[in-house]
């Protein structure tokens, strides 16, 4: 009983909010018919844009109290209003959102003050019918349940007129991969000045040098074997050297680890070798299929940037990882205790993890107030 009047109690206030909503909704549908006549006496154009833009936040405070009693988002499309005036108001008017969140608000001004009357209504019938019920005939309530019935209808209602229409969100989509797909190419190019860049230098310079040894090693060999000795000795040194190089430069590409332990090993070798006390937690990924290897390779590197950005810049001196299979991806989280603070700009690598994650349509979340923690989180979508 107890329960079941507080989740009412909670919904009542659900509503008693979508009842002030309504009142606003009022208010706001004489404001935009005045507007609208101000508009078409040209004296008043210049408040449409701004009235949009207010209307824009009723519509997101509604969104949001929706998401909080229903846990579902709901997204938003709206067309930025900048230029000119005359610019403004055309994008105002000519923004399918604007339209959509009008039909919200003379729908809400209805339905949200019908629904807190019900509301009020079962209140008043149910706690003395329910009180009646339950105590005379031990039976737990029939009528209070239904006030957060009510709240969901309005949620339900609210949501489906304030959705973007699919042809907005496909929009949206479509310019968040354009973006995600440049960030893509600049890590690909970056990627690959740094391998160049890693080969002319090290590698390159050593198996030149390791060439010039075995070239004067054979001129040496005739009049000084004990020169040539040397130089060959030296040689070897150079070929083991370069080739330490060439893993190292593979290892930036692809690390075999991956190969050899899968993502579990590879990263519990990472945390070994950090110089922090690290704890890493798998939920899932080791049992079943493998998730493909550049979602893998991803995840790698996530984990092997931030570990480096807790030894350099955090203060901490431990770490944890987490690890997840999620129905449709993989979700690697990294945190820390360290003094928090961290910046995409301020060259922490953050940028290049998003641009990596983002070439493969996955997400990145950072959290990290002053004073800490920080957390990174990161899904990678794949088909295990």
């Amino acid at each position: 009983m107890r329960e079941t009047v507080r989740r009412a109690g909670l919904a009542t206030g659900q509503l008693g909010v979508a009842a002030a909503v309504a009142i606003v909704s009022y208010l706001f549908i004489a404001l935009i018919l005045f507007t609208a006549v101000l508009t078409l006496l040209v004296v008043g154009a210049g408040v449409l844009p701004e009235t949009v833009l207010l209307l824009r936040r009723v519509a997101g405070f509604k969104r949001e109290r929706v998401a909080a009693w229903t846990g579902r988002r709901i997204p938003q499309a709206y067309v930025p209003l900048v230029g000119g005036l005359r610019e403004r108001v055309r994008l105002a008017l000519g923004d399918p959102g604007t339209w959509r969140d009008l039909r919200w608000l003379g729908a809400h001004f209805v339905y949200g003050w019908l629904l807190l009357y019900a509301a009020l209504l079962v209140w008043g019938v149910g706690l003395v019918v329910d009180g009646v019920w339950a105590g005379l005939l031990r039976r737990p309530p029939v009528l209070l349940p239904l006030v957060a019935r009510l709240a969901d209808l309005d949620a339900r209602w609210s949501g489906v007129l304030l959705a973007p229409a699919p042809s907005a969100e496909l929009a949206d989509r479509v310019e968040e991969l354009t973006e995600s797909r440049a960030g893509a190419v600049a890590a690909h190019g970056a990627e690959l000045r740094r391998i160049e860049r890693d080969l002319h230098d090290g590698a390159q310079a050593r198996l030149v040098a390791l060439s010039m040894r075995i070239g004067l090693a054979r001129r040496a060999y005739a009049k000084d074997p004990d020169a040539a000795h040397r130089l060959m000795g030296d040689a070897q040194d150079q070929a083991e050297e370069a080739l330490a190089e060439l893993r190292h430069v593979v290892r930036g590409i692809h690390p075999p680890i991956l190969t050899d332990r899968g993502l579990v090993g590879a990263v519990r070798a990472l945390a070994a070798g950090s110089g922090l006390d690290v704890a890493v937690a798998d939920a899932g990924v080791e049992r079943g299929e493998r998730a493909p290897a550049a979602v893998e390779a991803a995840a790698y590197f996530v984990v092997a940037e931030a570990l480096t950005n807790v030894a350099k810049h955090s203060g901490a001196g431990r770490a944890d990882v987490e690890l997840a299979r999620l129905a449709r991806g993989l979700k690697v989280v990294v945190r820390d205790e360290g003094r928090g603070g961290a910046d995409a700009s301020g060259g922490s690598g953050l940028l290049g993890m998003r641009r990596r994650v983002a070439a493969l349509d996955g997400t990145v979340e950072v959290s990290s107030p002053a004073g800490g923690p920080t957390v990174i989180e990161v899904e990678l979508p794949c088909v295990w």
